[in-house]
């Protein structure tokens, strides 16, 4: 089936004139004032004003998602540095205390009480929690953490590394790595930790510099540590610090003796006595690298023609993005590491930014920033900017739920269906993967943040542990420990989102589980998938789940099951 291209109107401005464009703090201080100001005592009132001022965030956050779409796009370009930057010390700070008097504002309104649905009620929770953790004093430190932060990208953004002759990304070289040659595949593996390992130091700086900042947001707000500051920031009402706990034990007993099982049968298919970290991409049937795509316009459109085979609705969509440009796909030097999807509030059409090598990794990559761009589509007619942007549990569930869905289709990126068999096997045995390492990094955080003050070496000491318990006991790291206790420094959301990981292994469970549905009824699958997405915030996170025909529920019985279906599939094939 194809999908029909339709390109969506912007949502049209009714408060912030037309032609506005965000050139200075002066220019905008008259809307924040007028916000502040107007009378919002009847009901009418407080939800006109609750509009106005929405759109006036979709604006905002529209105008900040293009400047850091530019600059990650580009870490080389200073004038687009600048004008990031710009946006975060000039316009962001002035923002602030205006948010906390809004948000007062609202919850003191004598209409208040005439929000009593149930989307509008959770809305005041969440705006009660920001009136709680507020701190003028830490309005300056927040902004310096944005900019701190932005230094992670630009450091990862210059890292090459030369094989053969070619200066290429450490992405492009890490594909080299599913080659069946050992001896290169050690060499590169050798040349990409070296590379990293010569911005240790400097990594270990700026890391130190954002927990000193971080450590002293929280103790402002009134927390002993940062990690109890992000659990009530981020809105954690679902679950607890001791909920993650649990789940790092789950994942220890339901999922890494799964993971040793799998490395072993590793080891035996590539008959080695041990097996060493540039051993675990090459494909142990002896099968040659998968290449399910060459650039980045044929992994555009075999994607758009996998997602028109689920629903040409999801189709259009990345048809759409295609048409306006809102994709930036392959890597490159001076780019900055990762991918995400940005949704665009005012546009209502997101923006892919991605590193695309020619991997099964890369496939997987768009495909799951393609659930995230499903989700921005679906949310786009939401009354108010706040039901658009759902947590990171919901957001992920969206993303990773795509991935295993499409899975079902990529007979489009492999006709030969011995690949495609490697490739969906692979993709299983990355989930088994995934979910120990978000333990790692997980536990890594808490631990990180119970002990601010922790230096440089006894952070390795701690990852080094905390490896111990997750990974896999059948991988050799002899002779490459030092490898081994910088493997942290990869990680981009310990640096720029701290403590956003743990919904990765959360939205994982769910996923398999909307997969199970998929796969037992594909129309009864999509159709709760979909009712998920669409709900974007207006629901607690348990509710969300349950639209999809799934249950919220990261306990050991839950993985247990998840995993016993997964390990029943990766059989199959």
């Amino acid at each position: 089936m194809e999908s029909t291209v339709i390109i969506p109107a912007p949502i049209p401005r009714v408060y912030v004139p037309a032609n506005f464009k965000i050139e200075s703090w002066d220019a905008l201080k008259p809307m924040f004032d007028e916000l502040k100001a107007r009378n919002v005592d009847s009901p009418a009132d407080l939800r006109a004003w609750l509009a106005d001022k929405s759109e006036l965030d979709s604006v905002l956050e529209e105008e900040m998602a293009w400047r850091y779409i530019r600059m990650t796009c580009n870490t080389t370009d200073e004038p687009i540095a600048e004008a990031f930057n710009f946006f975060v010390t000039e316009i962001e700070p002035n923002v602030a205390p205006y948010s906390d008097a809004f948000n007062r504002k609202l919850v003191e309104s004598p209409a208040a009480s005439s929000l009593d649905s149930e989307s509008e009620k959770l809305m005041l929770r969440n705006v009660s929690v920001a009136i709680e953790i507020f701190r003028e004093e830490n309005i300056p430190l927040l902004t310096e953490l944005q900019t701190e932060q932005q230094k992670y990208g630009a450091i990862q953004g210059a890292m090459t590394v030369e094989i053969d002759g070619k200066e290429l990304t450490l992405q492009q070289a890490g594909a080299m790595l599913e080659g069946p040659d050992r001896v290169q595949r050690e060499r590169v593996y050798l040349r990409i930790q070296e590379r990293r390992l010569q911005d240790s130091a400097a990594l270990d700086g700026l890391f130190d510099k954002l927990i000193a900042l971080r450590q002293q947001v929280a103790a402002n707000a009134g927390f002993t540590n940062f990690r109890d500051y992000m659990f009530k920031a981020m809105a954690r009402f679902d679950y607890s610090v001791q909920d993650c706990m649990n789940f790092h034990t789950a994942v220890s007993g339901a999922v890494v003796p799964l993971l040793n099982s799998m490395m072993q049968q590793r080891r035996a298919h590539l008959q080695l006595d041990t097996l060493r970290p540039w051993d675990l991409a090459v494909d142990e049937r002896g099968e040659p690298p998968l290449k399910p795509f060459t650039g980045g316009e044929e992994l555009l459109e075999k994607t758009i023609e996998c997602f028109n085979r689920v629903s040409p609705e999801f189709g259009g969509y990345l048809a759409a993005m295609r048409e306006m440009g809102h994709l930036d796909l392959e890597s490159r030097k001076g780019k900055a590491p990762g991918g995400y999807n940005y949704p665009l509030d005012e546009t209502g059409v997101p923006f892919i930014f991605m590193n695309a090598a020619g991997t099964l990794r890369d496939l997987v990559t768009l495909v799951h920033e393609g659930g995230h761009a499903a989700h921005s589509f679906l949310t786009r007619d939401l009354p108010l900017n706040f039901y658009k942007h759902p947590p990171s549990e919901v957001a992920e569930l969206a993303s990773m739920s795509m991935e295993l869905i499409s899975m079902e289709h990529w007979d489009v990126f492999f006709t030969d269906e011995t690949q495609l068999r490697t490739a969906r096997r692979r993709h299983l045995e990355q989930i088994i993967e995934t979910l120990p390492w978000v333990a790692t990094i997980d536990q890594f955080q808490h631990f990180i943040y119970e002990t601010p003050d922790m230096g440089a070496e006894e952070r390795r000491k701690v990852w080094n542990a905390i490896c111990q318990d997750f990974g896999s006991s059948e991988v050799n790291w002899t002779g490459l420990e030092q490898y081994r206790s910088n493997m942290w420094q990869k990680q981009l959301h310990l640096f720029e989102v701290p403590f956003y990981y743990i919904e990765y292994a959360i939205a994982q469970l769910g996923a398999v589980a909307v997969w199970k549905n998929y796969r037992e009824n594909p129309e009864k699958g999509l159709e709760g998938y979909r009712n998920a997405l669409k709900l974007g915030y207006t629901l607690p996170i348990r509710q969300i789940y349950e639209a999809a025909g799934i249950r919220f529920d990261f306990s050991y019985e839950n993985i247990q099951v998840l995993m016993r279906f997964v390990s029943d599939e990766m059989d199959k094939l």
